[in-house]
């Protein structure tokens, strides 16, 4: 025990000596900025060259480009008013309407019984995007436009949103 006392002891003397000989140099001097020196000692300097005068370039620039972007935000939120009543489909063609696509089967029999309360036919039609599942309420086809515009306007005036979809010729 005395033996292994004896040798850390010694390594540790061994250390000791090396570090304080690097500590015996003398510290390397650091230049100081050219205006602080001046102050400090009260000395006035020679002209400095050109290239002492040159700064160097900033690091970053968006200190300066920042200020430019700027963005005023106004004060009142703008007006924001519903949208007109649709207006009647014209042109002809095949035409389909959505009346919501859900992630359930159970909220999509919801809208097909709400639908089927105003007398309007519909079917669910499922579709996987993206490994996820959605159930589409959709009316129709049909061609016929007036019966398309009638079936907008009931479901406008029962708060439905639907989408119309033109299938062709």
């Amino acid at each position: 025990m005395l033996f292994g006392l004896a040798i850390g002891l010694s390594v540790a003397v061994a250390i000791y000596k090396n570090d304080s000989g690097s500590r015996s140099r003398p510290p390397q001097q650091t230049r100081e900025p050219a205006g602080l020196s001046a102050t400090v000692s009260g000395e006035s300097r020679a002209p400095a060259t050109a290239e002492e005068e040159a700064a160097p370039e900033p690091r970053f620039s968006f200190y300066d480009m920042l200020p430019n972007f700027e963005v005023v935000i106004p004060e009142q939120e703008s007006d924001v008013r519903p949208d007109r009543a649709a207006a009647p489909v014209e042109e002809p063609g095949v035409y389909v309407l959505q009346a919501g696509s859900f992630s359930t089967p159970a909220d999509a029999d919801r809208r097909r019984a709400e639908l089927a309360l105003l007398g309007i036919e519909s079917r669910v039609q499922r579709v996987s995007i993206d490994d996820r599942s959605y159930h589409r309420v959709r009316i129709g086809p049909t061609d016929d436009l007036d019966r398309l515009n009638r079936i907008r306007r009931q479901l406008r005036d029962a708060g439905i949103d639907a989408l119309r979809i033109r299938l062709g010729d």
